[in-house]
C-alpha cells in the first residue's frame, strides 16, 4: 500500500526486539487468583527465612513505601544488599536499573521496567545495580520490598550509596512516546 510522500518519510516500525537485560536481575511472574470477590496473590513463601521464590535469598527485612504522584526517587546502589521489589496492581511505577559492576557481562546496561498496573511480578535487584523509581500513576503508589540485609543509620554499617537523580540523564524518566 502506498501513502503520501510526507507520510512515508515519518513512518517507522515499532521496536519489538527483546529488551536489554542486566546480569542477575530477575523478573519473577506471580500468579494472581481472581474470583467474584476480588483477587489473591502470594508474594513468596519462607522456609526458615529463605524465600522459595528467589532462590538463596534469606530475608532480613521487609519494607513498605508510598510515593506521591510524579515523585521520583533515584539513584541508589548497594554494595552488599539484594532487594526484591513488588508494586501492587493499583500503582504504576517506572523502575530504572543500571549495572555498575565493572566485572559484570552487562556492565553499563540500563533497564526500564513498569511495575504494578496489574502486572504481578517480583524484581530481584542484586548488589551493584543502581536503581531508582518514578510514580507514573495519578494516585499514590506503594512499593513492598524485601532485603537480605538490615538497614542501618550507622554510617559505618549503612549500605545505601546515592547518585544524583539525573546521573544517567534526565530524559530516561520521561514517558516514552510513540
Amino acid at each position: 500500500m502506498m501513502f503520501a510522500p510526507e507520510i512515508n518519510k515519518h513512518l517507522r516500525l515499532q521496536n519489538y526486539r527483546e529488551k536489554t537485560t542486566i546480569e542477575g536481575v530477575q523478573v519473577i511472574p506471580i500468579r494472581r487468583f481472581n474470583d467474584d470477590g476480588g483477587s489473591f496473590l502470594e508474594l513468596t513463601r519462607l522456609v526458615k527465612g529463605v524465600s522459595t521464590a528467589v532462590k538463596g535469598l534469606s530475608i532480613a527485612q521487609i519494607n513498605y513505601s508510598q510515593m506521591e504522584p510524579s515523585a521520583l526517587k533515584a539513584f541508589h546502589v548497594h554494595k552488599k544488599q539484594t532487594d526484591v521489589w513488588f508494586v501492587p496492581s493499583d500503582g504504576k511505577i517506572l523502575l530504572v536499573l543500571v549495572d555498575l559492576r565493572i566485572s559484570s557481562p552487562s556492565h553499563g546496561a540500563l533497564m526500564r521496567l513498569i511495575l504494578g498496573d496489574d502486572n504481578s511480578q517480583l524484581i530481584v535487584i542484586p548488589p551493584g545495580v543502581a536503581h531508582g523509581c518514578k510514580n507514573i500513576s495519578l494516585e499514590r503508589a506503594s512499593i513492598i520490598y524485601f532485603m537480605d540485609k538490615n538497614f542501618s543509620l550507622d554510617s559505618k554499617k549503612c549500605d545505601e550509596w546515592r547518585l544524583p537523580w539525573d546521573y544517567f540523564g534526565s530524559d530516561l524518566w520521561e514517558i516514552q512516546k510513540g
